[in-house]
């Protein structure tokens, strides 16, 4: 909550939606020790709170289709994880539930191949979609991002978003963690915004050296004012050139 109430008052300075993202369950952890998160119930609960107290839209993602399912029924935004975005029932079933799904693309994935997810969705009879870019497997415990993806998505029809944050990571760069590279956040959310994406996701914690999931490619922050108010002015620039 106090997150959540944090991040509402720094994004009321600048003419940008905030949706607020946290998991119920951090499933696709490294290690069996890893912090899972408090449960779908638990987790449920608190993202109805967020979203009512703080009025703000919420976003979690979902492992199942009996969680889709659940989730559904509480939040605006239903994200499939990448490793899961080749799953049918899971996708049919967040796109039943009626909310907007946001798939992010698989690691394994070429951006055209995402028309396929896309067309799952479409024929559960839902619309509302989201396609997002967040790097691609470049050997061992290494990502690159392609930004030709984002305008390849969009011939989709539909607005591609860019995770800055995901992009940085070194999955299993750590042994039995993911390690990243915090540092390049901004260059790359700059140039995803350069590129033509319709929106971002970042992920941020107060404190990151303590964070308990991604620890090492989440943004301070106190590093956000910055960045986005570079954002923003590079936002309307595109927009003004119709890029």
């Amino acid at each position: 909550m106090k997150a959540a109430e944090d991040l509402k008052k720094l994004f009321s300075q600048y003419p940008i939606q905030l949706i607020f993202k946290a998991s119920y369950d951090k499933a696709n952890r490294s290690s069996y020790r890893s912090f899972r998160g408090p449960g779908l119930e638990k987790g449920l609960e608190i993202l109805r709170k967020v979203q009512k107290e703080c009025d703000l839209p919420v976003v979690t993602d979902v492992h199942s289709p009996e969680e889709a399912n659940a989730a559904g029924k509480v939040v605006d935004i239903v994200q499939i994880p990448a490793f899961l975005c080749r799953q049918t029932d899971l996708i049919v079933a967040a796109a039943e539930t009626g909310a907007v799904v946001s798939v992010k693309k698989g690691q394994f994935l070429a951006p055209w191949d995402m028309k396929n997810v896309v067309d799952k969705i479409e024929a559960a009879g839902n619309q509302n979609i989201i396609l997002v870019e967040r790097g691609v497997t470049f050997g061992y415990n290494n990502l690159v991002a392609d930004f030709r993806s984002i305008p390849e998505m969009q011939k989709f029809g539909y607005p591609v978003c860019f995770d800055a944050t995901h992009a940085v990571q070194l999955p299993g760069g750590k042994g039995d963690s993911s390690g990243g590279e915090r540092e390049h956040i901004p260059i790359l959310a700059k140039a995803a915004v350069a590129a033509g994406a319709n929106c971002l996701f970042l992920e941020a914690h107060p404190d990151p050296q303590h964070a308990k999931s991604d620890a090492a490619s989440v943004l301070d922050f106190k590093d956000l004012p910055r960045l986005l108010d570079q954002l923003h002015r590079l936002y309307a620039i595109v927009q003004e050139e119709g890029a």
